[in-house]
């Protein structure tokens, strides 16, 4: 019995997510067809199309992000591991940039400064998610890091408005 070669598929894309994700964070080079060379940190391989996500740090600050098609990849080198302040850069990349102005000290005392005075408000509020970042507010309304009205999701759109103008309200003061 002969196994069926499934369309085109190369090496790097017939292995599996859990494969490709001890590439993560690591910075390294990838070989790919017509004799390309790609050099950066993998921020993530993508598991349907198997194309690796690199992040190249540029003077002042800025980043490239460059994605090497799965079907183009030929070989994956892996050139450094990545320590905690650059695996902090690299999760840092497609932050929103209103939680990079806050530490997670500030993230957390803003969250529970919120809870209290929607508690003190007669709101119903709960922490929810792996790490309790994300507040449920009457199990119908989320309010992500940092806790503004921006950041305010429901799909009730008179609650969510309502709330949205609460917290506005309620951050007016604090200023």
């Amino acid at each position: 019995m002969r196994v069926l070669d499934v369309g085109n598929m190369n090496d790097w894309q017939r292995r599996s997510p859990l494969d490709w994700e001890t590439y993560v964070n690591k910075m390294v080079k990838v070989a790919a067809i017509e004799k390309h060379e790609y050099e950066g940190w993998v921020l993530t391989v993508d598991p349907v199309s198997a194309s690796v996500v690199l992040a190249a740090f540029l003077e002042n600050e800025k980043v490239s992000i460059s994605v090497v098609l799965g079907h183009a990849v030929q070989e994956v080198q892996i050139l450094k591991e990545g320590d905690d302040e650059m695996k902090q850069r690299l999760s840092c990349i497609f932050a929103p940039e209103e939680s990079k102005a806050y530490s997670p000290e500030e993230l957390e005392k803003r969250k529970n400064n919120l809870k209290t005075w929607l508690e003190t408000n007669h709101i119903p509020v709960t922490e929810q998610g792996e790490s309790g970042r994300t507040l449920c507010v009457a199990g119908v309304l989320t309010i992500d890091p940092p806790y503004g009205p921006e950041e305010c999701s429901s799909s009730n759109e008179i609650i969510l408005s309502r709330v949205q103008g609460l917290i506005q309200g309620y951050l007016e003061k604090q200023e």
